[in-house]
């Protein structure tokens, strides 16, 4: 049973670091990291904290909006260390350029348990294809606000409780 406890809290922590960047929410992001962790992203090496600064600064930059979707994932557990490879689609709306650009790859991590809690002590980011799609060709359709879309704490997913929107 403490396997697969400590497997799905694995699990959460790549969830809620995919999250945290994908609304540009550095608590979140740094969450899912142990303090003074390294990521490496190939064209960025640093510690998280580090990290955190350089990937928010290039999304706001260059998407109006993004997402990382994760797949597959592998766990090998060996007591208070786990080592961890996640496959991955980024995927960005682009405000300039191709209109939205596709990336897919992998995580290779090395979670620790510290105090009771697991992290990433240590993240490559493995980039294995990257493409593009143009506008789709499709009629315009109206849509009525069913919640906020937002890259920050305003977004409908951090409201408790969901309810309607007033407004």
């Amino acid at each position: 049973m403490r396997r697969m406890l400590d497997r799905q809290e694995i699990l959460d922590c790549v969830h809620r670091c995919c999250r945290g960047v994908d609304r540009l929410d550095r608590e979140l992001l740094l969450s899912a990291y142990h303090p003074g962790a390294i990521d490496d992203h190939g064209v960025f090496r640093g510690t998280v904290e580090e990290f955190a600064d350089w990937a928010f600064a290039g999304h706001r930059a260059n998407h109006r909006g993004h997402h990382h979707y994760v797949m597959n994932h592998t766990c090998d557990l060996d007591g208070d260390v786990a080592h961890t490879e996640t496959y991955y689609i980024f995927v960005g709306q682009n405000r300039t350029g191709t209109p939205v650009t596709l990336h897919g790859g992998r995580y290779v991590d090395r979670f620790e348990r510290r105090a009771g809690r697991w992290a990433i002590a240590y993240r490559v980011s493995l980039l294995e294809w990257v493409g593009g799609v143009t506008e789709p060709d499709l009629p315009p359709v109206e849509r009525r606000p069913g919640g906020v879309v937002a890259r920050d704490r305003t977004d409908s997913s951090y409201a408790r409780p969901l309810g309607p929107i007033e407004g």
